[in-house]
């Protein structure tokens, strides 16, 4: 199997793109030799822990260029067949993280990461919410319960911040990024057709 490892944030709107690119091209190619494996790298770390208001937020961050932003966002979405209906918040997702790191240990990262996205932008539901992210989790075959004992305590939320910050301290700067065998960094969300390309080319090399 090759290493592939995504560092990306489920509010991401690059990430949601890229994800949708890469499900579509793994798909095509059945047998793939991904291993594929989730990372930690928040696109707003500093969002308080009740989050804030999406319009404000992107207009704070990103001034006139957030509503562009979004446009070319909806305009490619909707090219992929997917309607968006984002969370009126912005969320902090550290939570988020640290139950994509549970879903880690038992090889439902891809699974809970589609939930997170699909709650987040198709939904309008609150991603920091712990009921919310327990129904995520159990959806994705999780015990609900012992996700929401861990939410309520601080388990794991100091190495889902240390690999965030190892991914910084690497040199990774952009959400999405992805590391092909632990060698090839790709950088934002990609279509369809490289990841395709890639995975034609790994398999005439073996």
């Amino acid at each position: 199997m090759t290493r592939l490892d995504i560092f990306a944030d489920p509010v991401c709107p690059w990430s949601l793109i890229g994800k949708l690119e890469l499900d579509r091209a793994l798909e095509s190619r059945p047998d793939h030799p991904f291993a594929v494996s989730w990372h930690p790298f928040r696109l707003n770390p500093q969002i308080a822990a009740e989050g804030v208001d999406r319009i404000a937020h992107l207009k704070a961050t990103m001034g006139a260029d957030g509503a562009e932003a979004m446009r070319l966002l909806v305009e490619q979405s909707a090219a992929m067949g997917l309607t968006l209906n984002p969370a009126e918040r912005e969320p902090n997702t550290l939570d988020a993280h640290r139950l994509m790191h549970w879903a880690g240990l038992e090889q439902a990262q891809s699974r809970v990461m589609s939930g997170l996205m699909r709650a987040h932008w198709q939904e309008a539901r609150d991603i920091a919410d712990h009921a919310e992210l327990g129904a995520i989790a159990a959806q994705a075959g999780m015990d609900r319960d012992m996700v929401l004992r861990l939410l309520a305590s601080d388990a794991d939320r100091d190495e889902v911040n240390t690999r965030e910050l190892h991914a910084r301290e690497r040199g990774i700067t952009v959400c999405p990024t992805f590391i092909v065998a632990d060698a090839h960094a790709v950088t934002g969300a990609q279509p369809a057709k490289l990841w395709q390309n890639v995975v034609d080319e790994i398999a005439a090399q073996g």
